[in-house]
């Protein structure tokens, strides 16, 4: 292959962060169908305009001093993955992550251990918490978020939102640059 660069991604697109993964793990875990290597921004074009295809980065560093492996893709926003299952069979924490500014919908989940920590989804459109378990971390407070859902409070989260909470949990995907540790991996649905 010939000088790869990284490419970030996150705008109108859902992604898992995987603490301490390997792509090859995570693609098994995911149930889906590994077609190899490809360029960065090849593979974050492909997984932006197809629905069947899951890109799976190397492990990059992070946030704790920690390695991720991040999946994006279409696909995760319209099913998304059941994150305290996989957390179990992976063994490791798992973050989900999707953002669509025209729907305003913006979610986020944590996993470890095989137990939910944190979940939050809203739906800017109708100004709608869909989602909400545990208790607000430090990040959700610094994006807005009241420490308890109170029905009368107006919420509001915004794209750069969901970007800021990856930021402090795992990896904000818009930030990638630079020379990749490796290619990205293409997983297809089985």
């Amino acid at each position: 292959m010939d000088m790869d660069v990284m490419a970030g991604f996150g705008g109108k697109q859902a992604w898992l962060a995987v603490a301490g993964a390997e792509p090859g793990s995570l693609l098994e875990a995911l149930g889906l169908r590994d077609l190899g290597p490809v360029r960065w921004r090849d593979g974050l074009d492909l997984v932006h305009l197809t629905d069947d295809r899951i890109a799976i980065t190397p492990p990059l560093p992070g946030a704790r001093d920690t390695r991720w492996v991040l999946a994006a893709g279409r696909r995760l926003m319209q099913f998304p993955p059941d994150v305290v299952a996989l957390s179990a069979e992976l063994g490791a924490e798992v973050q989900y992550f999707a953002t669509h500014r025209v729907t305003e919908l913006h979610r986020w989940q944590r996993a470890a251990d095989g137990d939910l920590i944190r979940a939050f989804g809203y739906v800017g459109q109708t100004g709608e918490v869909t989602s909400w378990f545990g208790e607000p971390d430090p990040a959700e407070r610094d994006a807005g978020l009241p420490g308890e859902l109170d029905p009368e409070a107006t919420v509001l989260v915004a794209e750069r939102d969901v970007f800021r909470v990856a930021g402090a949990w795992s990896i904000d995907p818009t930030t990638l640059t630079g020379l990749p540790p490796g290619p990205l991996r293409i997983g297809a649905v089985a």
